[in-house]
């Protein structure tokens, strides 16, 4: 059996795994304001809209309160590469946990691997939005997401 490599990125704060739950949670507070749908709850649907470019709609699938977020990506469009619904049936995990009295955030995207065509673009942005606008938005109170478009997807 072969194992995937999928892109993971890891940090720790000072804040509770509360506070990185809560920042989970808060999609246009650190990935995009273009954002349709609810993100909050199990069962929950939002799309996400990057113009032209990107547009990604996700279920919430596992929430563990003050733990766990897991987003099954039920459709996607991605206009750069071949197949633009490589991200379909892929799965985002957002882990906080207690490590040496500091929150670890743990952001896994399962799927999103070096061996498919969107890994180097992906993961180099979403090193971005995980590194800076997340970290920013669970430590600061505000992220760096991108900022709404005048017109929808």
């Amino acid at each position: 059996m072969t194992t995937i490599a999928n892109y993971t990125a890891a940090f720790l704060v000072d804040q509770t795994p509360a506070a990185a739950f809560e920042a989970f949670n808060n999609v246009p507070g650190w990935w995009t304001e273009n954002l349709e749908g609810s993100s909050q709850q199990l069962n929950d649907e939002f799309t996400v809209f990057f113009g032209d470019v990107h547009r990604s709609t996700q279920k919430l699938v596992e929430v563990i309160p003050n733990k766990k977020v897991v987003w099954l990506v039920t459709d996607s469009h991605l206009n750069f590469i071949s197949d633009k619904h490589e991200w379909t049936h892929t799965r985002i995990i957002f882990e906080a946990a207690v490590v040496d009295g500091k929150t670890q955030v743990r952001f896994t995207h399962e799927g999103l691997a070096p061996e498919v065509e969107c890994y180097d673009a992906c993961s180099n942005a979403w090193s971005e939005y995980i590194h800076q606008s997340l970290f920013r938005l669970i430590t600061t109170g505000k992220g760096r997401p991108t900022l709404a478009d005048k017109v929808q997807g």
